[in-house]
């Protein structure tokens, strides 16, 4: 080690102690995560439906349906790409403040906007706050060492899981309880995203990011990364000239792996009708309670009961044990069923809180899968590979919704009506599980079959005959050929012998 004084006569920075390091750190969790919990507070959010097609707005039905939510999908699609890219050479804090004025745009256009082109524009805003968010999970493994990465992760997690339950009970609340209409509920929104906007103008930016900026020395106790065993000798910058191919033919290689695949798949498929669901259930459950009686309007109960269950069958996922590789197939074929009849019971049912119950428990049976997907993609690559694999999941789903979006409910395609979309959802989900179940069942008995052919076990033997084996190959190599003679007698057995012979 080098002294203080000659590392600053020498020029060599001195590495903050562990206090020091360990007192920052705090203040950063802290900052970080109270962040993550002010930017969920949007407690309009539950109930801008209904605001749409009340008599503030004054939209129709089919226009909320047909015209409006759909742009959403497509704008979507048309950001995440950018934005992805963005996140990482601007190295996060950019993004995130970008979301924070996206988010203030979405409720300026939600309060002043009159037209349909003016809904259309905040569905583009809204898009980009979707597409930020990855900023803010990435941001944090920037700004801490590897060691304290699933600290970190739970931290921000389970502070934005805090925020969004909160924000929910806190609009209905204001609904239910204290009767304010939803227009004085959006104004309140607009304040809290405000604020939320100014904590993101002091977050720390960070130094290094995972692709595009990874310059200086690494942290100490970091492992190198994948793109630095891809080339140690590489100067800094160059690879960007081949990085990326290299990164994508590892990613075909590690596409072999069946559960990869399996994983991904069910990510890209399940993802798709997941968000059109949550996209267009709000206004399923208008058309299941046409009220004009805002406190009769329990959107903001069911958001928070959905996201209380979601996160507890998230966290009980982590205590499955199981051969992934044999039951995964069958239990995703489980799930999806359980998918598929929740789905058309939101169709079929005309008791609003019964439609309320079904989509609660619909949000359930996927966060129960998301851990298990991530996990299952992920404990086999490393984390350059793992966001890759997740980028193009999450982009490939997003193609996906972006043409069920425009086939079902764009009115430049079949244009359906909010109860029939969710038919053809059931009947996504259905194909989806005979997919599934199909496949489970070719795995199930390919495994009795290969366990019925498989050579039979060894005989089991004594610990006396397992013990005598190699006490006599010991002691002569040539009692192999000999007949074994009969086992030697007890003293007992030898005086009962004569007697046996009379």
């Amino acid at each position: 080690m080098v002294p203080s004084s000659q590392a600053m006569e020498k020029g060599v920075p001195v590495e903050p102690g562990p206090d020091l390091e360990l007192k920052s750190w705090r203040c950063l969790v802290f900052y970080l995560c109270f962040y993550g919990f002010m930017a969920q507070l949007r407690p309009g959010e539950s109930f801008i439906t209904p605001y749409l097609l009340g008599p503030e707005k004054n939209f129709t039905r089919e226009q909320v349906t047909n015209e409006i939510t759909p742009v959403l999908s497509y704008s979507y699609l048309a950001v995440l790409v950018p934005v992805f890219l963005l996140t990482d050479y601007l190295r996060y804090k950019p993004v995130l403040v970008l979301q924070g004025l996206s988010y203030v745009s979405v409720w300026l256009l939600l309060l002043l906007g009159r037209s349909v082109l003016h809904m259309q524009l905040m569905e583009l805003f809204f898009s980009v706050t979707m597409a930020a968010r990855i900023a803010y999970s990435s941001y944090i493994f920037s700004l801490v060492r590897p060691a304290r990465y699933q600290r970190m992760a739970g931290y921000s997690r389970a502070a934005t899981l805090l925020g969004v339950f909160t924000s929910s009970v806190l609009g209905q609340l204001l609904v239910t309880v204290g009767g304010l209409p939803f227009s004085t509920l959006n104004y309140i929104s607009l304040v809290l995203l405000a604020f939320s906007l100014v904590l993101a103008l002091f977050l720390k930016r960070p130094k290094r990011s995972l692709f595009f900026n990874r310059g200086g020395p690494v942290r100490r106790g970091a492992s190198p990364s994948e793109l630095d065993r891809m080339n140690p000798d590489a100067e800094p910058g160059a690879w960007r000239d081949w990085t990326l191919v290299r990164m994508l033919r590892e990613l075909g290689d590690n596409l072999r792996s069946p559960q990869l695949r399996l994983w991904s798949l069910w990510w890209v498929f399940n993802s798709a009708a997941y968000y059109l669901i949550v996209y267009y259930v709000h206004i399923l459950w208008n058309v299941v309670h046409p009220t004009t009686d805002t406190t009769a309007v329990y959107n903001g109960g069911a958001d928070a009961a959905s996201t209380l269950l979601g996160a507890i069958t998230s966290f009980s996922a982590g205590f499955v044990k199981i051969r992934w590789a044999l039951w995964a197939k069958l239990v995703i074929a489980g799930v999806t069923a359980v998918q598929a009849v929740l789905v058309f019971l939101m169709y079929s049912t005309n008791s609003i809180w019964l439609c309320y119950v079904a989509f609660v428990l619909f949000r359930g049976a996927y966060q129960f899968l998301v851990p298990i997907a991530t996990f299952q993609i992920a404990s086999s690559l490393s984390k350059e590979l793992c966001a890759l694999v997740f980028g193009v999941n999450t982009f490939l789903a997003t193609v996906l919704k972006t043409v069920i979006t425009l086939v079902v409910s764009d009115k430049r395609g079949l244009g359906l009506p909010v109860h029939s979309q969710f038919l053809v959802y059931f009947v996504y989900f259905l194909v989806l599980f005979g997919v599934y179940l199909s496949g489970a069942m070719l795995v199930v008995l390919r495994h009795f079959r290969d366990s019925h052919h498989a050579p039979q076990p060894p005989e089991l033997r004594s610990p006396a005959e397992e013990k005598a084996v190699p006490m006599l190959s010991v002691q002569d190599g040539g009692l192999s050929s000999l007949q074994p003679g009969p086992p030697p007698l007890t003293s007992q057995e030898q005086n009962q012998q004569p007697e046996a012979k009379a």
